[in-house]
């Protein structure tokens, strides 16, 4: 009877794991729960620029688990920018595309525009509010065309044991940041701060001026009109930011026969810091996305690791700023087969959990309000509102980017004086 018994006991608890573990899904999972059939068969396609984006297909993976059926293909395109309206016109349409904010008001890409899917549509049902509103842009008419998958921002990454090691604390404001450079000077360290300066695209210059210019056209909506349409008169509103790039060389913070060493602006940056004996290396957050898969291709850096943060560039005696801009956003091809399928995968997608799983994978800034789970980016996360400037809210357009950017260049270079740069706002090619 005892073995009977045991038997029969068994059985029961085998039966109780088995519909444990065909409990659907939707049941068990506390986030995402499907719309459509699961046994959904379908092929989708996501069109982009980068050459490779292992952290999509982990989410291609991650939507499997829900819809097994359904095939996915990610396919860079050649010369994207010029090809993609004529990709989408073509058999083999994309469902999901790359798009950009600066194609906004481009004449160039009103065909591509034609093709996007309203994605505020109620009938779409995407949750956005887990993205920070000033990514999302709305036309005249509130309709939304593009949504954040990762953004961008501009800083230094601060190598934190050499600080620890020297002493010192990560400066929060311009006095402390001209001070603690002046010591780790003392201290025989001859580059208290670098950055690429071999060429005015992704200058440390620009990375330096373009917050501080952003944040003085986000208070004076006059200059940012003069500014946008590049009128002279708003030379005059570069002039702080100028001048912080001319103290920072001038203050020996920065040595610009160093940093012409450094040949671009991504690989190049990330292994001259890893050597180790930069306190703080000035670029953009899309550099620090390449930081980590190339820890292990720095031998100083394997030999010697050491920990490492982004932070504001503190420019002003207030600190920082956060300049919190779209990297790349996705559309939906509103012509596409499988459109149904597409949003669903849109809405599996635009959740806290996955744009923050897909950017750690990545290494680049997540577009949503949780910027504490990756420690390198987390200071940012710490930034107040009131110096978080979302250009593309505001309406800083791209003309005006290249005057800031090619000014700080030259005044940086000694080409030109700051006096000198400010009158020539709006020639600047």
């Amino acid at each position: 009877m005892k073995k009977i018994l045991c038997i029969i006991l068994t059985v029961f608890a085998l039966i109780s794991l088995s519909a444990c573990s065909d409990k659907p899904k939707e049941e068990t999972d506390i986030g995402f729960k499907p719309a459509l059939d699961t046994e959904t068969e379908c092929n989708i396609s996501v069109a982009g620029s980068y050459d490779n984006f292992e952290a999509l297909e982990a989410e291609f993976d991650r939507f499997n688990e829900f819809y097994p059926n359904v095939q996915f293909n990610y396919v860079k395109l050649d010369d994207y920018n010029n090809t993609l309206a004529t990709v989408l016109e073509g058999n083999d349409k994309p469902n999901i595309f790359f798009s950009y904010t600066w194609m906004i008001g481009n004449k160039n890409y009103n065909q591509v525009f034609a093709h996007m899917e309203d994605l505020s549509d109620s009938a779409v049902n995407l949750k956005m509010d887990c993205i920070r509103p000033g990514l999302i842009n709305h036309d005249t008419e509130g309709n939304v065309y593009m949504v954040p998958v990762f953004s961008r921002t501009y800083g230094m990454l601060v190598n934190s044991d050499l600080f620890e090691k020297e002493g010192l604390s990560v400066p929060t404001t311009w006095t402390e940041l001209m001070s603690v450079c002046e010591e780790f000077r003392n201290k025989g360290y001859n580059n208290p701060m670098m950055g690429y300066s071999l060429k005015s695209s992704s200058c440390l210059m620009y990375t330096v001026a373009y917050p501080m210019f952003a944040a003085t056209l986000a208070e004076n909506p006059e200059a940012l009109k003069l500014a946008n349409e590049l009128d002279p008169a708003a030379g005059e509103y570069m002039r702080p930011a100028l001048e912080a790039v001319e103290k920072l060389i001038q203050n020996n913070c920065v040595d610009l026969s160093e940093c012409d060493l450094i040949e671009d602006n991504y690989t190049k940056v990330i292994l001259r810091f890893f050597e180790g004996d930069v306190p703080m290396m000035i670029c953009a957050g899309d550099t620090v996305s390449g930081t980590k898969k190339r820890e292990s291709q720095s031998e100083a850096f394997s030999k010697s690791p050491f920990n490492y943060t982004f932070y504001p560039i503190p420019v002003t005696e207030e600190g920082g700023y956060f300049i919190d801009s779209p990297s790349i956003e996705f559309s939906v091809n509103k012509d596409c087969d499988n459109l149904d399928m597409t949003n669903e995968f849109m809405r599996f997608l635009i959740t806290n959990e996955e744009l923050n799983r897909m950017a750690s994978v990545k290494r680049l800034v997540t577009p949503t309000n949780d910027l504490s789970f990756d420690t390198v980016y987390a200071p940012f996360g710490q930034i107040p509102t009131e110096r978080t400037i979302s250009p593309e809210v505001i309406g800083i357009k791209d003309p005006l980017t290249v005057q800031i950017r090619i000014a700080a260049f030259q005044v940086g270079k000694g080409e030109l004086s700051v006096d000198e740069a400010v009158a020539k706002y709006g020639s600047f090619e």
